[in-house]
Formats: C-alpha cells, structure tokens, sequence
C-alpha cells in the first residue's frame, strides 16, 4: 500500500515537473523572439506576405462562419424574445454577441485551423529536412527569419478579420430578422445604434490581437521545435491546433474579465 502511495505521488512529481518545464520553454521562446523584434531590423516584405497567407486567404471561411453564426443567433434570440415581446432588442444582442464574443473567438479558432496548423507544419519540415540547421549554419538568424515576421502578422491581421466577421454576422442577423422572420428593419438597426459603444468594438479587437498572438506562437513553437520524422510534423501540426483553440477559450474568459473590471 505504501509504496503504490509513492509511486502515485513521484508520478504526480514528474508530470508537474513536465509541465513545468514545457511552460518555461514556451515562454522562453516568446521572450526570445521578444529580443529578436527590438534588437533587429523587422522584415517587411515577409511580413506582408505572412500576412497574406494568414489572413487573406482565410478571408473566405472567417467572413461565412461570421455570417451564418449572425443569422443563427438572430433565429435563436428571436425564439426567446418572442416570448417576452422583446424583439426588438434582437438587433442588439446579435451585434453586442457579435462583437464582444462570437466574432473574435470563431475568429481566432477559424485561423487556427487554417493558419497555425499551416505554420506549424511548413517550419516542422523545415526543421526535420534540416533547413532550419542550414539556415543557422549560413548564420542566418532564425527567429527572424522565420518566427517573428509570422507572429506580428498573426497580431496584426487577425483584428482585420475578426472585423470582417463582425460585420458579416450583423449582416447575418439582419438578414434573417427583415426577410425570414419579417421584422422591422427600423428596431434591428435602432437598437445597435442605442446600446452598441466603440469599447465594445475595441474590447473585441483587443481580444482579437491576444489571439492573434497566441495562435501564431504556439504554431512557431510546435513547428521549431519538431522531431521525428514526418509523424513528428504530423502530431506538432494536430498540438497546435489543439492547444491553441484550448487557450483562446479560456483567455477568453480572463480578458473579458478583465475588460470589464476596465
């Protein structure tokens, strides 16, 4: 009995141990491409055409999930209005859930997908064919190379797309409350013009920032530091996704906290 206590506790031990120790690489790794920004000249044009790819061509499905998300949640809201007469108070609720929530988080998790996994797998290959090693040898400085133009992309196209979004999904909203639900269009726009503020809109951009970083870094992260061949790309490419969307979820929670208290 005593000794399935300390085996249980010395396991308890070493994943803390673990967990410890991938947090202080990750954050590690953060500060380091921190250094490599300010003591080294940015490279434009590759931010530019990280940006591109991680914001421009994930246009499309960030635009359509923004979209269908508004006319989902003017149905569902109308459904509850209707019974407390307060339809007109869709408008709203929609832009408000919009902007503050629905858009920057469907956002963050939709570039996910798309971006991070892709990051992730193009520096995993990278690191396995022994480019990044290449690179290093030419001394070439791989953070800036490949890391920070990706990250400051990822801050700053990201709150370009999560507009894009909110747009769309009051778009949506209106869509569905004016010809599928014959609302009047006068109480949907009347009611965000009332209760809708620019801290709501920049609340949300600045979620959309945080989110930006944080997919971008973990994309870096799990893609520089890959091993094992091609199985190795494939399961840094699923951990990053995954620990993405985990953190945008529960850094959700803490920065609406904290706008709030603001």
């Amino acid at each position: 009995m005593r000794v399935g206590v300390e085996s249980f506790i010395n396991r308890i031990g070493e994943i803390t141990i673990h967990l410890c120790n991938l947090l202080g690489n990750f954050t590690l790794f953060l500060i380091r491409a921190a250094r490599t920004l300010f003591t080294t000249r940015p490279q434009i044009y590759k931010i530019f055409f990280q940006a591109n790819r991680i914001g421009v061509e994930s246009s499309l499905i960030v635009m359509l999930t923004g979209l269908f998300s508004g006319m989902v949640f003017a149905l569902q809201s109308y459904i509850g209005f209707q019974r407390v007469g307060g339809e007109q108070f869709i408008g709203s609720v929609v832009a408000l859930g919009m902007i503050r929530e629905l858009g920057p988080v469907l956002t963050g998790l939709m570039v996910t997908g798309r971006a991070c996994s892709a990051i992730a797998a193009e520096i995993g290959t990278m690191r396995i064919t022994e480019q990044i090693d290449a690179l290093t040898t030419l001394r070439i400085d791989t953070f800036q190379f490949l890391v920070v133009p990706r990250i400051l992309a990822g801050i700053f196209i990201v709150p370009c797309l999560t507009v894009f979004s909110m747009i769309c999904g009051v778009v949506g909203g209106y869509i569905v409350c004016v010809h599928v639900l014959a609302l009047s269009p006068e109480d949907y726009t009347n009611s965000i013009k009332a209760y809708v503020e620019l801290w709501d809109i920049m609340g949300g951009l600045i979620k959309s920032c945080v989110f930006g970083l944080v997919l971008t870094w973990v994309g870096t992260y799990k893609g520089f530091y890959t091993h094992g061949g091609a199985r190795g790309v494939g399961q840094a490419t699923t951990q990053s996704v995954v620990l993405s969307s985990i953190m945008i979820l529960i850094l959700n929670y803490f920065l609406t906290k904290m706008l709030e208290a603001m």
